[in-house]
C-alpha cells in the first residue's frame, strides 16, 4: 500500500493527465470541423501523409494504447509488440474515410481513453511496459508519453508540416 501522500500525488498526476488529454481532443476537434474533406485527403508533404491519414495514425494508436493501458492494469508487467505504422493506415483506408467520421471517432475515443486513465490505481502506475524493442516504461510513462505522441501529430495536421 502507498502512502496516503504518494498516493494522493499519483492520484493529481492521473487526473491531470486525463483532463489535459480530454482538454487536447475537444479543442482539437473544435479546430479540425473547420478542415474540408479535400483539404484533409492532400498530403501535408509531398509522398507522405494526409492530414486523414495522420489522424488515422492516431485513432490507431489511441487504440493500441488503450489495450495497452487496460492489460497494464491486469498484469504485474506488460509485454505488448510494437505495430506496423504505415500497414496500418494503409488497411484501414483512411485516405478514403470522411473527415467528420476520423475526428469523431479520434474525439470519442480519446474521450474514452481520459476516463479510463482517471480511474488507474496509484499502485498500478508503476506496472512495467515493454513495447516492441522499446526501452521499458512505467505505465504513468507509457501514458504521458501517448499524450506527448499525440500532440506531435496534432501539431503536423495544424501546421501543415
Amino acid at each position: 500500500m502507498l502512502p496516503d501522500r504518494v498516493r494522493a500525488h499519483h492520484i493529481r498526476i492521473m487526473d491531470e493527465l486525463s483532463r489535459h488529454l480530454k482538454e487536447v481532443a475537444e479543442a482539437a476537434a473544435r479546430e479540425f470541423a473547420g478542415y474540408s474533406d479535400s483539404t484533409a485527403a492532400k498530403p501535408i508533404q509531398p509522398g507522405g501523409w494526409s492530414r486523414k491519414q495522420v489522424l488515422g495514425h492516431l485513432i490507431d494508436s489511441a487504440s493500441n494504447n488503450h489495450q495497452r493501458f487496460v492489460r497494464a492494469l491486469l498484469a504485474d508487467e506488460l509485454k505488448w509488440p510494437s505495430y506496423d505504422q504505415e500497414g496500418c493506415v494503409r488497411a484501414q483506408r483512411y485516405q478514403d474515410a470522411q473527415w467528420t467520421d476520423l475526428v469523431k471517432l479520434w474525439t470519442s475515443y480519446n474521450r474514452f481513453l481520459a476516463h479510463v486513465l482517471a480511474g488507474v490505481p496509484p499502485a498500478k502506475l508503476g506496472t512495467r511496459c515493454l513495447i516492441g524493442d522499446n526501452a521499458p516504461m512505467t505505465l504513468e510513462e507509457l501514458a504521458a508519453d501517448y499524450l506527448h505522441h499525440m500532440q506531435h501529430h496534432l501539431e503536423q495536421i495544424r501546421s501543415g508540416t
